[in-house]
């Protein structure tokens, strides 16, 4: 009899295998995972542990409530957004166990030097990171970062006016690196920067942002390692004239870079300002676009694969 019971005994969710748990884990989100479920039983804790649910930590959904002021770092996060960023990075960092390869962060949430080294130390193992706004992030907390991440293979970031001392912490500590992508202006500076620091990289996404056709140029002549360019959407510009000098609107690829790019396995662009919506956002926002005005994800696609989000 008592066996006859056990058999028809309907299991208890804290029963289930821990496989079938993490499998079915897998469909929550990381706040799901972080403000619940971890805290339902020990063994619900346990598969919330799992490594495969931390393979990848994505907070590109969680953006910081701010407002903007005059003075450095130009924005102030109100406190409790500061605060549940703050909990969500201890809760995942408790439950990953270090197990995190790639790290993604919403392009306008303002992360502090703290919040970074905090989770740079417990995620050692990085390959690829999607960085946020620099705004609160300072030259010795990323540089603090880049020596951490050693495995480090890919990086999305913000355009940066200063670029040497991050590509020289890069150079020196992450010897996989094979991967950027830049969201914002591409300089003269930072194309001759990225040739003397990270001469070996293979692809770079420069979509949606102000190219000067100079900086352009360099880099084609100046990587030749590079298999995958993508310059879609991007509002390409050159200078002509003396001073003042005047500024032309690159229509159409010439000649020069189409024989230059034909050593590339590939080679994205997309200049149809008069069909394109994305063409006509990056020229109307005069190369910086305002990923804030547009939908919500627009930021994340890229046309290499690798890249998209």
């Amino acid at each position: 009899m008592e066996e006859e019971y056990e058999s028809r005994r309907v299991r208890r969710w804290e029963e289930l295998d821990t496989d079938i748990l993490v499998r079915i884990f897998q469909k929550f989100s990381v706040f799901e995972l972080t403000s619940g479920l971890a805290h339902v039983c020990r063994g619900w804790r346990a598969a919330c542990c799992d490594p495969i649910l931390w393979k990848t930590l994505d907070l590109s959904h969680m953006r910081s409530s701010f407002i903007k002021i005059p003075l450095e770092p130009y924005v102030y996060v109100e406190r409790r957004s500061d605060e549940a960023l703050t909990r969500i990075l201890k809760l995942s960092m408790n439950l990953s166990g270090g197990n995190t390869r790639t790290l993604i962060f919403h392009f306008n949430l303002f992360l502090s030097d703290d919040q970074l080294t905090y989770t740079a130390e417990r995620c050692p193992g990085l390959r690829r990171v999607v960085l946020p706004a620099w705004n609160r992030i300072k030259k010795t907390g990323i540089c603090k970062a880049i020596r951490i991440w050693k495995d480090l293979e890919s990086l999305t970031m913000p355009s940066i006016a200063n670029p040497p001392y991050l590509l020289t912490e890069i150079a020196k500590n992450c010897k996989n690196f094979k991967e950027l992508k830049i969201m914002g202006p591409f300089e003269v500076f930072f194309a001759n920067t990225l040739i003397t620091c990270l001469p070996n990289i293979k692809t770079l996404s420069i979509r949606c942002s102000a190219i000067k056709r100079e900086a352009l140029m360099k880099i084609l002549d100046g990587l030749p390692s590079l298999e995958v360019l993508n310059i879609s959407h991007s509002h390409l510009v050159e200078y002509s004239g003396w001073q003042p000098q005047q500024k032309v609107i690159v229509r159409e690829l010439d000649k020069t870079i189409m024989e230059k790019t034909a050593r590339l396995k590939k080679f994205l662009t997309c200049m149809e300002h008069k069909t394109c919506v994305m063409c006509q956002r990056t020229e109307s926002d005069e190369g910086i676009v305002r990923w804030y005005k547009y939908e919500e994800g627009d930021w994340k696609v890229d046309e290499v694969s690798s890249l998209h989000l």
